[in-house]
């Protein structure tokens, strides 16, 4: 089922679908539909099923089975309407059912494109390969002191209000992202902010959302497993910089993609950076392992502000947060006077979340898993501490594979000693991940600085059974996921749990 369902949606007729839409329709036009589920798993009572062709097998295939749990009607291909043809319940027909996903959920919920304007969110949106999760968390926190109630879908979790679910994907089904905004508005929540990755550009998981604001934090090494090549991931997401999409962007143009896309962008951008030439420039004033003061200026005014995190990069991913706010139409002096003695006070779950305690070393738990999403922790976490730095890292099997030997590199340049585990192998030879993980760490470091463990509990435990106090543990990669993938298993796995046992064993952590 999915995560949000609003309690008291209003129904749409098949009819009202099929004129809106140009489907054809076989059977009684008349059905009302309140919801719509594109799993036969999250069907509930009164939903249009969405049956969607599949690499191997046809969604329909499984209508029977949606029926029987409550689908009154079905949206499919032809090729699907002829496996749907006894039913019993009446089938709309279109050419490609995927790219109309979004666009009738929104009109069945009553939502982004087909939202009343009285009732619609003010809604954000955020991609870049690094830091998106971040940017996310921090817009609500902004969001919650403006007394502003929010509804959130990131990698980490889904929230509306003050209810809180796990997440599955970085951006859901496009059904399920409208369903979470219906549920949004019936529970007077009126602001919103997505997460959306290429992948949710390029597979129409966000059709039909009209976004107020979207923000773009830089574009790195990842996903050219699925996108060819840096082009195509780049065009995939500057889709979301277009008017069908949203009214206004900002760019954080640090990186030169970013600069790219000012350019490319078809909506008005602002632009953010750390280096002089943007419309608002972003300087960290002090720098420490828990939080990370900075000033932000530009057109004549500024703001000085800081998070409870890590890094330039979580001062520059709140530049980017606080600018968004100001596009959105809220004076820059509104928001200094909400942020409470100048924070912004973001609990991001798995982005440099210290585990530790007050004595001993310092061990950070984060969702890094691209070369420079490494670079940006490991020179944060340099730029405050003195003492060893011993990252504990994998890479993740059946995923891009071209970035794996510039991420050992970048590890082993960057910390004094690493120490190589597993990270969802998934179906791929762990031993095999390890080695080219390795084969880049030897590029920049000697073999006497590399361990391999492949258990990653033994890992942990091993990282801070060396650690000293004033030494930092960084464990890249699971962030806040709550398993570890191996062989089409999830089994039941914390790396904020591992840590901090390891730190018990040691001695370092008390209950």
């Amino acid at each position: 089922m999915p995560h949000f369902r609003p309690n008291h949606p209003l129904p749409r007729t098949v009819a009202a679908i099929a004129d809106t839409f140009g489907c054809e329709c076989i059977g009684d036009v008349s059905v009302e539909v309140t919801g719509v589920a594109s799993s036969s798993a999250g069907v509930i009572p009164n939903d249009l099923f969405v049956a969607l062709p599949g690499a191997r097998v046809h969604g329909a295939a499984f209508a029977p089975g949606a029926v029987a749990d409550g689908a009154v009607a079905v949206l499919t291909d032809r090729d699907g309407a002829e496996l749907c043809r006894d039913l019993g319940v009446p089938v709309l027909i279109i050419d490609d059912p995927r790219s109309l996903l979004g666009h009738v959920s929104a009109f069945v919920y009553r939502t982004g494109e087909f939202a009343d304007d009285d009732t619609a969110a003010l809604v954000f949106g955020v991609t870049g390969t690094n830091g998106k999760t971040s940017v996310a968390y921090l817009l609500c926190a902004i969001a919650r002191q403006l007394g502003r109630a929010v509804a959130l879908s990131s990698t980490a979790q889904r929230i509306v209000g003050s209810e809180v679910s796990s997440s599955g994907l970085t951006t859901p089904e496009s059904n399920e992202i409208h369903a979470l905004l219906a549920t949004a508005s019936e529970r007077d929540v009126r602001t919103a902010v997505l997460e959306v990755s290429a992948h949710a550009l390029s597979r129409h998981r966000v059709d039909g959302v009209r976004f107020d604001v979207v923000g773009f934090t830089n574009l790195s090494h990842d996903h050219l497993d699925d996108y060819p090549d840096f082009e195509r991931y780049f065009a995939a997401k500057r889709e979301l910089f277009t008017p069908e999409r949203a009214e206004r962007g900002v760019v954080m143009i640090d990186d030169e993609w970013a600069r790219r896309l000012v350019g490319e962008s078809r909506i008005p951008v602002t632009t953010v950076s750390s280096q002089p030439g943007a419309d608002w420039l972003v300087t960290v004033t002090e720098a420490s392992a828990r939080r990370t003061s900075f000033e932000l200026r530009g057109r004549g005014r500024s703001l000085q502000a800081s998070v409870p995190l890590l890094g330039a990069f979580s001062a520059h991913n709140a530049a980017l947060a606080i600018v968004m706010w100001i596009e959105a139409g809220f004076d820059i002096e509104v928001i200094r006077d909400a942020l409470e003695d100048g924070i912004i006070p973001a609990e991001i779950p798995g982005r440099a979340e210290v585990v530790s305690g007050d004595t001993g070393p310092l061990v950070l738990v984060d969702y890094a898993h691209t070369p420079d999403a490494f670079a940006s922790l490991l020179a944060g976490v340099r730029a405050v501490s003195d003492g060893r730095i011993i990252m504990v890292f994998g890479a993740d099997g059946d995923r891009d594979p071209s970035k794996r030997l510039e991420m050992g590199r970048i590890a082993a340049s960057g910390s004094d000693l690493i120490v190589i585990t597993d990270f969802h192998p998934r179906f791929e030879d762990p031993a095999a991940i390890r080695a080219t993980l390795r084969e880049g760490a030897i590029l920049a470091t000697s073999e006497d600085r590399i361990l391999e463990i492949a258990a990653p509990h033994d890992a942990i435990r091993a990282a801070i059974a060396l650690a000293e106090d004033g030494d930092v543990v960084v464990y890249a990669g699971p962030g806040h996921e709550d398993y570890h993938e191996v062989a089409g298993e999830k089994i039941p796995y914390s790396a904020r749990d591992a840590a901090r046992a390891a730190l018990r064993e040691s001695g370092w952590l008390h209950d």
